[in-house]
């Protein structure tokens, strides 16, 4: 029982950091690019 309790909290958080990174890459920011233009060579 503890090992699909501690299962489930793993994919939970699996699940929100994809979400936060798909929501982060529709505003414009991720990983490779910080949104600064300035400093930027064309990702987006």
């Amino acid at each position: 029982m503890g090992t699909l309790i501690t299962g489930a909290i793993v994919a939970a958080a699996v699940v929100l950091i994809i979400r936060s990174m798909r929501k982060a890459k529709k505003n414009g920011k991720s990983a490779r690019c910080g949104g600064d233009c300035g400093s930027c060579r064309g990702c987006h």
